[in-house]
């Protein structure tokens, strides 16, 4: 004999919203009525309560509130550099999440790109550097090859993080910020240092962009 299951329809009476509710409860309490029918051989016909039980709420999930400080510097960027918004905006948060990651000051890693490439993603040196970081391949073999190859420079995200990656280390290696930016621009060799400042003069320009509060916020990660 061929048995069908009861289908449990959410009644009108009974209505739920709540924040985040995780699967399985819904799930699991969708199908106990049905376990719980005992070896009769047939289905059992849902109670009142396991109706309520068994309906899987509709849910909600929270909207990401947007970085103002993110805004306004994509809103500067887009009309310093004359690039399309969404372009920008797609660079600022690599380049925050980037050096969230490896524990660096992102408006350092955005001054780099805007003196490396003034945001060009396919910016290209006689020397063979390649995109926002401008990042020459042939010393980096190793983590290109975590993201793909070398072609993966010409996609932004790919690009900031690598160069976000070489820069982390060469701050390591050299002790500072400073002799980490001189090395990167390969001019660690410089005693006055004007790739750094250049770079550095670059940060306090978008650190303008910010209102007061992110501003202070900025320079709290940057320790001064």
């Amino acid at each position: 004999m061929i048995t069908t299951r009861p289908t449990i329809v959410c009644p009108a009476w009974y209505a739920v919203t709540l924040l985040h509710r995780p699967l399985s409860l819904a799930f699991a309490a969708a199908v106990a009525p049905v376990l719980l029918a005992g070896g009769s051989g047939e289905p059992a016909a849902p109670t009142r309560a396991a109706q309520a039980q068994s309906c899987v709420p509709h849910e909600r999930f929270a909207v990401p509130v947007p970085d103002p400080a993110q805004i306004a510097l994509t809103k500067y960027l887009s009309r310093r550099f004359l690039i399309a918004a969404e372009a920008a905006e797609r660079m600022v948060d690599a380049s925050y999440r980037a050096a969230r990651e490896v524990g660096l000051d992102p408006l350092v890693v955005l001054a780099v790109i805007s003196v490396e490439s003034r945001f060009n993603p396919i910016a290209e040196s006689v020397m063979g550097a390649k995109g926002l970081m401008q990042i020459i391949p042939k010393y980096h073999r190793d983590k290109l090859a975590e993201q793909g190859g070398e072609a993966s420079l010409w996609e932004p995200e790919t690009n900031i993080l690598v160069g976000t990656q070489i820069l982390q280390e060469y701050v390591y290696r050299r002790g500072s910020l400073e002799a980490g930016l001189q090395y990167y621009n390969g001019a660690f060799s410089d005693s006055t240092a004007q790739y750094a400042q250049k770079v550095m003069a670059e940060r306090e320009r978008l650190l303008g962009v910010l209102g007061p509060r992110h501003a202070a916020t900025a320079i709290a990660m940057q320790g001064g």
